[in-house]
């Protein structure tokens, strides 16, 4: 469908459409496959994918900062300290700072990010 007032945006068409499709396939079969490949993904790599916002805090290897060091941390711990800032409870003296992080991990992102820490 063209919109007078907008410029054209797909420019592949005819052949160029063809040899994509073959190249990559349909984005039904793109889509298809990644979330067949996040499936097949460990809880650690996804934790670890996951992990790249608390890096800031934490270190890029767990070893502390501005957070505190999570290196040696067991999965139980990462789990039960995420939901208690879920639910804004107070751990310390910068609880503050992890209820907004905390308040946007689904409890399958709290399991992945545990299992990455305890394998640092």
């Amino acid at each position: 469908m063209e919109v007078k007032s907008r410029p054209g945006v797909h420019t592949c068409s005819g052949d160029c459409y063809t040899a994509y499709v073959a190249e990559n396939g349909t984005i039904v079969e793109q889509q298809r496959a990644a979330a067949e490949a996040a499936a097949l993904a460990s809880p650690v790599e996804l934790g670890r994918q996951a992990y790249g916002s608390c890096q800031a805090c934490h270190g890029a290897g767990g070893e502390g900062g501005i957070g505190p060091q999570l290196q040696g941390r067991d999965a139980g711990f990462v789990e039960m300290a995420l939901t208690a800032y879920k639910s804004r409870e107070t751990r310390g003296d910068r609880s503050n700072l992890m209820w907004p992080s905390a308040e946007a991990l689904s409890a399958r992102d709290i399991e992945h990010l545990a299992a990455f820490v305890e394998s640092l």
